[in-house]
């Protein structure tokens, strides 16, 4: 297989799968109360779209960096050493980006969910709690440096053994499937029907991450087929 195969290797997948949810968070632009809002002098509507093209952004840029350079070590060879880092600046801007703009999203287009608010903001603190065991299990047990993907980097990190200690211990895939119910919070604390599609959206996308992007890089580093939810790997947030 070439070297251009590869890197695009199950992308066609990624951009079905996208155009699917696209057209999906499109539909529910019909929702009442999802255009409400502003802040800062800037619709709820345009925050929505801006949160939406983040998420896009920072998995298309996971996707690029971990495939030029996996199998063309591009990043090594343009910044040697400071690959990983350079790579790493990158991710963190785009995932904190990604959080905040939900965030954002939610205080713009707050109180337009028919619901009882205390109840939705003890559902945002359920949501809350295992997104941070997630995290303090990833420092703790884990690394943030195999989160980001640094196996894809250093082949140093393609022996260790899997984590099974903190999270790990209950899931096979702790950062999808806990992890990004952070992303659940602000829409459930805020009452807005917005940021909850974009939650929505977010979860569901990085699993489309997950199998058109990871789970093939799985195979070509590691040699063999993983399970399709793995014990220590994570991508996006």
């Amino acid at each position: 297989m070439s070297r251009l195969r590869l890197i695009l290797e199950r992308q066609w997948l990624h951009g079905l799968l996208l155009v699917a949810l696209l057209a999906v968070l499109g539909s529910a632009r019909c929702l009442k109360g999802i255009d409400t809002g502003m802040l800062w002098g800037i619709s709820s509507p345009e925050w929505f779209l801006l949160a939406v093209a983040i998420a896009i952004a920072h998995q298309v840029y996971v996707w690029f960096c971990w495939r030029t350079q996996l199998h063309g070590y591009w990043l090594t060879r343009v910044f040697g050493n400071q690959g990983f880092p350079v790579y790493a600046m990158g991710f963190s801007i785009l995932g904190i980006s990604r959080v905040a703009a939900v965030f954002i999203l939610a205080i713009s287009n707050r109180d337009t969910l028919a619901a009882d608010l205390t109840t939705l903001r003890i559902l945002a603190i359920i949501a809350l709690i295992p997104a941070v065991y997630l995290f303090y299990s990833v420092k703790r047990y884990f690394s943030f440096k195999r989160a980001l993907g640094i196996d894809h980097f250093d082949e140093a990190y393609r022996s260790m053994p899997f984590v099974r200690k903190g999270i790990f211990r209950f899931t096979r895939n702790g950062m999808y499937t806990f992890g990004f119910l952070l992303l659940w919070v602000p829409g459930l604390w805020y009452a807005s029907i917005a940021a909850l599609c974009v939650a929505l959206f977010n979860h569901m996308y990085i699993w489309v991450h997950y199998y058109s992007t990871e789970f093939p890089d799985m195979k070509r580093i590691y040699g063999e087929t993983p399970h399709p939810l793995p014990k220590t790997r994570s991508a996006a947030l």
